[in-house]
């Protein structure tokens, strides 16, 4: 369990893409990072990022902010991999939040990890939990909320974060859909005792079996986002239609070395007590 300190040990190298910080990882430097924090009691959390993301923090230096002194954010969307082979780092993969959750249930089992479920409709996480302890026999799940639509209030939010760290969990699994479930995590890590927080968003939902996956041909190919689209047209356009092209004119801005994007100094965390 965590020591209640915070460190900003680095196991991978971060790639600059427009600002945002990307981590050189693949499925297994990953892993590995996640064991280390457990093993050494950080307190992190992860960020499992796509365009979209990586677009909203230029909408928002707060955002950015977050990202960039998160513990790890990880490539989700292929482009991110493109282009961190162009940068020079061949071995970066996609670490795909739904690909991760899967491959953390599994490694943690041999290790006893104790998992928390926090987001998703009503009964979403429990349904979650149920099918991954049926996938992988003997996983821990020791919590699981379902938060409302509403802000809670500030008592409620205690309460909420007494009822978590009173399971200790070692990894919290947030499911808030971006960007809420970032803002959540930087507001909540120096006050949650689990080593370890991860944003997944929609992973809630696809391994619930609620909403369906892309085939893995157009998740390797990166048109992940074609299919996102065609099954939630209404809710989706504005993300796909509007930041998709828009990265791509960011990304080529700064290759051409039209527009610079400096990266700040992290901000000091505080000390969980």
């Amino acid at each position: 369990m965590t020591s209640g300190r915070f460190h900003t040990t680095t196991y991978f190298p971060r790639i600059n893409i427009i600002g945002v910080m990307i981590s050189g990882v693949n499925m297994e430097l990953a892993l590995q990072t996640i064991d280390n924090w457990i093993t050494n009691g950080e307190s992190q959390y992860v960020c499992v990022r796509d365009v979209h993301g990586v677009v909203e923090c230029q909408r928002s230096e707060h955002l950015r902010r977050i990202h960039n002194v998160a513990g790890m954010v990880t490539p989700d969307g292929m482009p991110l991999v493109w282009l961190s082979h162009l940068k020079g780092y061949p071995n970066v993969d996609r670490v795909y939040g739904p690909d991760l959750l899967l491959a953390v249930c599994e490694h943690s089992l041999a290790l006893g990890y104790r998992h928390y479920f926090f987001g998703g409709g009503i009964g979403v996480p429990e349904l979650l939990a149920r099918k991954l302890q049926t996938r992988f026999p003997g996983l821990k799940v020791v919590g699981t909320w379902s938060p409302p639509f509403r802000p809670l209030t500030v008592e409620e939010d205690n309460q909420v974060v007494r009822m978590i760290n009173a399971s200790r969990p070692d990894i919290i699994w947030v499911g808030l859909s971006t960007p809420k479930q970032e803002y959540w995590m930087a507001e909540h890590i120096g006050r949650l005792s689990a080593p370890v927080l991860i944003g997944i968003g929609a992973a809630f939902d696809f391994h619930a079996n609620i909403k369906k996956q892309a085939p893995r041909w157009m998740q390797r190919s990166g048109l992940e986002w074609l299919f996102r689209l065609a099954n939630e047209p209404h809710r989706l356009w504005r993300r796909y239609l509007i930041n998709n092209p828009l990265f791509i004119i960011l990304v080529l801005e700064q290759f051409l070395g039209i527009k610079k994007y400096s990266i700040e100094q992290p901000l000091p965390r505080l000390r969980i007590d």
